[in-house]
């Protein structure tokens, strides 16, 4: 494991936002969902997740999701990502969302 500076976490832009709508991907090689989320003061993002292992669109709609935010953007299929969804793998490799415990303002930075 590399070691990284204090600076060089701060330049990760971890912030919280919620989820406002969800879609199928089918063009997706793996299952994925298609998410748009309001980050607050930095705007409505969207971004694909491979989450549908652990979550249906009607329990995601309104969650608060962690995401990094000052990634360049990424063509996934015909779909542009706007930001990475946070998450860890499970026991077989199918993840799970980061979770917030409790509800913050959207746009809040993970400090």
């Amino acid at each position: 494991m590399e070691t990284i500076t204090w600076n060089d976490f701060e330049k990760v832009e971890l912030r919280a936002g919620t989820i406002v709508e969800v879609a199928d991907f089918p063009e997706a090689r793996k299952p994925a969902y298609k998410l748009i989320v309001d980050f607050g003061p930095l705007g409505v993002k969207q971004s694909s997740a491979q989450i549908t292992k652990h979550y249906t669109k009607e329990e995601l709609h309104g969650r608060q999701i962690l995401g990094v935010v000052n990634f360049p953007k990424k063509q996934i299929a015909n779909f542009m990502s706007e930001f990475l969804v946070t998450g860890l793998a499970d026991e077989n490799g199918d993840i799970v969302l980061t979770a917030i415990d409790k509800p913050v303002p959207n746009g809040s930075k993970l400090i």
